[in-house]
């Protein structure tokens, strides 16, 4: 049961029996505004028991002439026994479009990062959309992320400014385009979060961190909303591409949308069960997006990756500073490299980054590496899309990966070596910037080469011999040292792979068109 008061209004219960139960509360009424100049408050109170829905609304009848809105709210955070979760409680709002999926009455989002917020039509609260306040029934969408065993309690206070609505402010967006070298190795980091969701940092500060840190390219990510979008036009320049995205935060898993056209929201309230979340892939992808699962094996709540990989464009396998979870979403994602070339079919690239949202978090910690026509919003993509890069620690390390045949063929990081299986096959990586670390070469088999560590200056090369009948794919690894014994040390840096033998193009899953691969 869900049982909430209204301050002022009597007493009222709502019985939910279940996640699927219904998801509206009783209504907040607001009276007629009858003094355009005043303001009028009202409270409500209720508690969340555990299994309830994942999301829950809370109508809010809004008469004309309402300037602006205001929540604040609170919610009870009791000691829980072990091994049991507490309580914890997001907050986001729809306006009179209603809460349908796809999110045409969206407003704004800050998830457990904000006690209160507030919408006008000329300014909002950061994660929030400013615009008219218009007639009509408002929800506040509330998210029971966790309920400790004796239930969450809540309390809810909306206000109502009356008066004339302020001038609406016209969003500006950045350019699709920076000042780039042509094709080249540009520098990025696509998961980002600033103060518009759970981030402490602004934008200007991001870029400034991501300029130090030598990136090329940024991507906007807030957790559920699109708010950041108007706000990074001055923190781009010429030298640093700023995409825009969103982090769709489920609870059944992250995906980083990387680079979508200004504007685009994407729903987060579903669950891989409901089947839904095709629907929203190919929204990103329609918005010219593409869709990057993110940290697959985290372990906090509702972080690992339940929705398959069949919509995904990339996959972000390594995500902040190394840690064993990455470990795991790298076997996996080797893993399916091998069965991509078992069953031929189409292979899912990898990507890093760096998921910061305050000091200490390191911005391009770390970066992806991407072989790009030029330093454009489409380049880019295109080269994430096809596995054109590696993902290194900081910009300090470089690589040079490449595979050549005896008659002159040769090819790079995510392309093919189109040689016949028992031809000769030269693999040769460049590498600097890593001191002491050690390479592996990785196949379809497993490692099947680790060389010595490099010396202290960093630099080295590796060259290793095989053939397409030996080894299908082969990538390369940079480890650090580590001192558990056979266990390897952190990743400094990793590469897309390349594959060896002839085969024939086949349909891109994201693209629609052939490609060789």
């Amino acid at each position: 049961m869900c049982e909430e008061h209204h301050s002022g209004m009597g007493r009222r219960a709502v019985f939910l029996t279940g996640a699927a139960a219904a998801l509206t509360l009783g209504s907040v009424n607001f009276a007629s505004a009858a003094d355009r100049d005043g303001r009028e408050t009202r409270t409500v109170r209720g508690t969340l028991p555990p299994g309830a829905p994942d999301f829950v609304y809370v109508p809010v009848e809004v008469p004309d002439g309402v300037r602006e809105i205001r929540v604040a709210y609170s919610y009870d955070r009791p000691a829980v026994p072990a091994g049991s979760t507490g309580n914890a409680l997001d907050i986001g709002i729809f306006d009179e479009r209603g809460t349908a999926l796809g999110g045409r009455g969206f407003r704004g989002w800050s998830g457990g990062a904000r006690t209160e917020f507030f919408l006008r039509a000329d300014d909002a609260t950061p994660g929030y959309l400013p615009g008219p306040v218009r007639e009509g029934t408002w929800h506040i969408a509330l998210g029971p992320y966790t309920v400790a065993p004796r239930g969450l309690s809540y309390e809810i206070t909306v206000t109502l400014t009356y008066g004339e609505p302020g001038e609406a402010v016209r969003p500006v967006y950045p350019p699709e385009r920076a000042r780039g070298r042509g094709r080249a190795w540009y520098r990025g980091d696509c998961h980002l979060h600033s103060w518009y969701s759970d981030g402490r940092r602004t934008p200007a500060e991001i870029a400034a961190l991501a300029r130090a840190a030598g990136l090329d390219f940024i991507n906007s990510s807030e957790h559920n909303t699109h708010s950041a979008h108007a706000h990074w036009a001055d923190a781009a320049g010429d030298d640093l591409l700023v995409l825009l995205g969103e982090e769709v935060t489920t609870r059944n898993g992250h995906v980083v949308a990387v680079g979508t056209d200004p504007g685009t929201f994407v729903d987060w309230r579903y669950r891989a069960r409901d089947n839904r979340f095709g629907r929203f892939a190919r929204q990103i992808r329609r918005a010219g997006g593409l869709v990057v699962p993110a940290h697959p094996h985290a372990t906090c709540i509702g972080c690992a990756w339940k929705f398959g990989f069949g919509e995904a464009d990339a996959v972000e396998v390594w995500n902040g500073p190394w840690t064993p979870d990455d470990e795991v979403a790298l076997a996996d994602w080797d893993g399916m490299l091998a069965a991509s070339v078992r069953e031929g079919r189409d292979w899912i690239p990898a990507m890093g980054g760096s998921d910061a949202h305050r000091d200490p978090d390191v911005v391009g910690r770390p970066q992806t590496v991407v072989l790009a026509d030029d330093l454009t919003r489409e380049a880019i993509q295109d080269g994430i899309r096809a596995g054109r890069s590696y993902v290194a620690e900081s910009q300090h390390v470089s690589l040079r990966f490449t595979a050549s045949g005896g008659r002159a063929e040769h090819a790079g990081i995510g392309e093919r070596l189109r040689v016949d299986h028992d031809a000769p096959v030269t693999v040769r990586l460049e590498v600097s910037g890593a001191p002491r670390c050690t390479v592996r070469l990785v196949t379809d088999q497993g490692v099947l080469h680790t060389g010595a560590p490099l010396p202290v200056s960093g630099a080295g090369v590796v060259e290793w011999r095989t053939t397409a009948s030996y080894a299908a794919y082969v990538r390369a690894e940079l480890r650090h040292e580590t001192a558990l014994g056979p266990l390897p040390g952190a990743l400094a840096a990793f590469t897309n792979p390349i594959f060896l033998g002839r085969r024939e193009a086949r349909p891109s899953r994201a693209a629609g068109r052939l490609v060789a691969r």
